[in-house]
This record gives structure tokens, sequence and C-alpha cells, in this order.
């Protein structure tokens, strides 16, 4: 399976001008925690951040830092991990794991946004699966039953 069949195309993003009080409604407006910061290039968006709740945490809110004085761009990670729109699931996931990352932005041959992956995503397919395999050895007993009846 590739990146592109199970990323989120719904994707929540910000400017990096964009103030941290304003993110954090966006935030939780929209019921995420994260947002990939894009700006538009040749007329595509294209992701050069994100910013976590736990970026806003972290690097204002336990520093005092006053909300007026930063923007997104000044706390967002900038050494974001993109993953390719074809790129097998299975090494996405590797890929988030070596780099500590719950959630990646999925972008087009020409680096255009296209979706995000959240480890959730990956999780609640590995969980389709398994139920599904699951279910072969009752369904090979079922079938084995109804042969020799």
């Amino acid at each position: 399976m590739q990146a592109a069949e199970i990323c989120n195309r719904n994707v929540v993003t910000a400017s990096r001008d964009m103030s941290i009080p304003d993110a954090a409604r966006l935030m939780r407006d929209q019921h995420v925690g994260s947002l990939v910061v894009t700006e538009v290039s040749e007329g595509k968006v294209m992701p050069v951040g994100i910013l976590t709740d736990r970026d806003i945490v972290i690097e204002v809110i336990s520093r005092d830092i006053r909300l007026d004085d930063v923007t997104v761009g000044d706390i967002m990670t900038y050494a974001l991990l993109k993953v390719a729109e074809n790129e097998n699931i299975f090494d996405v996931a590797q890929r988030m794991r070596a780099r500590g990352v719950r959630r990646v932005p999925v972008i087009s041959r020409l680096g255009e946004l296209i979706g995000i992956i959240a480890a959730d995503d990956i999780l609640e397919m590995l969980s389709e699966e398994l139920s599904l395999l699951s279910r072969i050895t009752s369904r090979e007993a079922e079938q084995e039953k109804a042969k020799r009846s």
C-alpha cells in the first residue's frame, strides 16, 4: 500500500506569519494536534514546516514567552520529514520511527502537499489487516466442515 492511499487529504495548514493564538485556535476548531506550515511557490502549495501543540507548550508556554512576541515561523519544525505519495507505507512507518515523528506530510512528485499521515492512520490500517487475518482460521474451519459434511 502506498502513502497516497491512506493519507488524509484534508490537511489543516498555516502560514509562517500566523500568530500562536490563531494557530492554537485553528488546532482547537479543527480538532487537530498539528498544522502543516505551507507557502505557495509557482502556484503550488508546498510544505515547509510543521507546528504541533507540543511545540507551543514546550517552546512558548513553558518558557513564559509572550504569545504576541512569536509567530508560527519562529517555533515550527523546519527539518520536516516528507514522504512521497508513491512511497510504501511500511517504509513510511520506518522513517517515522527513525525520526521520532507521529505525523508526516505526503507530497506529489513535484513536492506539492497532497495529504498527511499520522501514526494513528497506520495503526488503523494495520489493525484492519490483522483483523482480516485473524478471521482466516475460523473461515478455514467452516469451509472444511462444510466440505466434509
